[in-house]
């Protein structure tokens, strides 16, 4: 194996250059002012945790994983995503903290599969936990929030497809009882968008025509509110109604907010079928040709450090919302260059700090280090809205 050159990174990892650190942080502040605006603290947990608490939790598959060992011999993960940590502390520095907690974060998580992908290894999320409200009016708070999220981040067209994991479950238990490795050979096509597979292996299944119809029924589930009554029509399994019910529930609150025109029911949608124990939900940006916010309702994972609250949430996927937006850093003012020699620097420094506490940007610099001629001239071309000169008694502007 050849020994990397000085200016190589590891594959999956980036550089983030001036414009596109700009962006980022753009990105990041107006999003997490979105979030404070609607009651979400902000909060910051470790980029390592322990692989048997935090590890083990995450949605993360195993395999996904960074880990690494400390002196002591313990496993340790880089984190995955915010969720299960943010979890570990609902359960632990903030257990005595009245429900419910509405928390919010914008922080780097890592993946290994990304890399073997041709994906990133390390990239950025943004977003908010509901913990201890399991009411429809929470889930579809996370949704309207994840909407005015995307919109605060820039982007401009959009579309969010909610889904049930709850319908799917139930339905599948009533189509195929006790065949628990079909159900989920079956959910496993759906949580990879593979149709086509998914019909053929129903056509395995050696079903009659009425339940053959019933699971192929599912792919049709697209659409507003009716979807709902369509997908009750193929189902009498408790549970399978039960979720039914509670998204038409969810869309009520959606409209009562102003944006169900920016959502659709997807009954195909299933999430992370392990992790996620309700709705599921997706968003889309026009300009990208993949998601850029996922979340759902978990309301299993708190009970895992110990503290059973119902949770739901979501992330934005910023480092994908950076890459699609077509001016993600909007121009800002030049700096100031302040220039001056050693007669002059006393006052140039101080008008550089006025300058500076007026809310300019102001970069000084000794006039006697390069002489300033026509070709340093030329160079800082484009670099600075001025210049001020402080050379002697004189002060010049240019």
């Amino acid at each position: 194996m050849s020994k990397p050159k000085g200016f190589e990174k590891p594959i999956g990892v980036r550089d983030y250059l001036p414009r596109a650190t700009k962006g980022l942080r753009r990105i990041e502040r107006s999003v997490l002012d979105c979030m404070s605006n609607w009651g979400y603290e902000p909060i910051k947990t470790p980029t390592i945790e322990y692989y048997d608490t935090v590890g083990i939790a995450s949605s993360t598959s195993d395999r996904k994983l960074f880990k690494l060992l400390n002196n002591r011999g313990q496993t340790l993960v880089l984190r995955s995503d915010l969720t299960a940590p943010i979890a570990r502390v609902a359960s632990s520095l903030l257990r005595e903290e009245p429900l419910p907690l509405r928390l919010s974060y914008h922080a780097n998580v890592f993946r290994a599969i990304e890399e073997e992908a041709g994906r990133e290894a390390e990239f950025f999320q943004t977003g908010v936990e509901l913990i201890g409200d399991r009411s429809p009016e929470a889930d579809a708070e996370v949704v309207a929030l994840a909407i005015a999220s995307l919109q605060a981040a820039g982007v401009k067209t959009f579309k969010f497809a909610l889904g049930h994991v709850g319908f799917l479950n139930g339905l599948f238990d009533e189509a195929l009882p006790e065949r628990s490795e079909d159900q989920q050979a079956l959910k496993e096509r759906l949580l990879h968008r593979d149709y086509v597979g998914f019909r053929e292996h129903a056509e395995a299944l050696g079903l009659n025509r009425e339940q053959q119809e019933e699971l192929e029924g599912i792919l049709r589930l697209r659409g507003g509110r009716e979807v709902c009554e369509q997908a009750g029509a193929l189902t009498q399994n408790p549970l399978a109604l039960e979720s039914l019910d509670h998204l038409r529930r969810v869309w009520e609150v959606l409209a009562d907010y102003g944006v169900s025109e920016h959502v659709l029911i997807d009954l195909t949608m299933i999430g992370d079928f392990s992790y996620y124990t309700g709705m599921v939900f997706e968003g889309y940006a026009a300009e990208l040709g993949f998601p850029v916010c996922s979340g759902g309702r978990y309301d299993n994972l708190l009970r895992q450090f110990g503290r059973d609250e119902p949770a739901t949430g979501f992330a934005l996927k910023t480092s994908r919302i950076l890459d699609g937006l077509k001016d993600p850093a909007p121009e800002e003012q030049l700096p100031v260059l302040v220039l001056y020699d050693a007669e002059g620097r006393a006052e140039a420094l101080a008008e550089a700090g006025r300058l500076r506490s007026a809310g300019a940007a102001a970069v000084t610099r000794l006039a006697e280090a390069d002489g300033f001629g026509a070709e340093q001239a030329a160079a800082d071309s484009g670099r600075y809205s001025r210049v001020l000169r402080y050379t002697g008694s004189a002060v010049r502007s240019e």
